[in-house]
């Protein structure tokens, strides 16, 4: 319900400022992050993303980022936790997380129209748990993951280049054992405005 709430948001606010600046595109990168946790190495793993945004010009100074993106975040388990999901059979021990990931980003332009600050809050919804691995642990993970993010975008003409640190705020363990565990991690992309 909230995921409806927010495409309904975004489609309001796209109508509204139709006759504002508007850039639709797509983008694509990497993602160097890790879970914080008792159960996890202490380490930054490897992922992508891809995916679109649309940009709307809200003024000279501000504007509105939603992006729609595919993360797949790459995690391993610490050998040294032991617990009911018995996640060490067959060797295995890294986790793969998918999410489809809805940030809803601030623009604030900082030089001309090129740098510009952006921060805002990104909604992700589990949609594929590497379930061969948790062999008999049931959802390991909650379906959601609520992150704050923050960073930097430069625009040339229809390319564009951005560096982001994002952290989770919400706890994605859904084991009874009373361990948290948060994301973060740094997203690097490229995209091009294709309208």
């Amino acid at each position: 319900m909230r995921v409806k709430n927010i495409f309904l948001i975004a489609f309001l606010l796209i109508t509204s400022v139709a006759s504002a600046q508007f850039d639709l595109g797509i983008k694509g990168g990497i993602n160097v992050n890790k879970i914080d946790g008792v159960s996890f190495k202490d380490e930054f793993k490897y992922g992508y993303h891809l995916g679109g945004f649309a940009a709307i010009g809200l003024g000279k100074k501000f504007g509105l980022q939603p992006e729609v993106l595919y993360n797949q975040n790459t995690l391993r388990v610490d050998s040294s936790y032991t617990n009911a999901i018995n996640v060490f059979q067959n060797g295995l021990t890294n986790v793969k997380l998918n999410y489809i990931s809805i940030p809803i980003l601030l623009n604030y332009k900082l030089v001309g129209k090129f740098i510009t600050l952006q921060a805002g809050p990104q909604f992700g919804i589990l949609i594929d748990q590497n379930r061969s691995l948790l062999q008999n642990g049931g959802d390991a993970f909650k379906k959601g993951d609520f992150s704050m993010l923050g960073g930097v975008q430069i625009k040339l003409g229809p390319l564009r280049v951005n560096g982001r640190y994002v952290i989770g705020l919400n706890n994605i363990s859904d084991l009874s054992d009373g361990n948290k565990w948060k994301s973060q991690g740094f997203q690097l992309s490229a995209g091009l405005a294709l309208l």
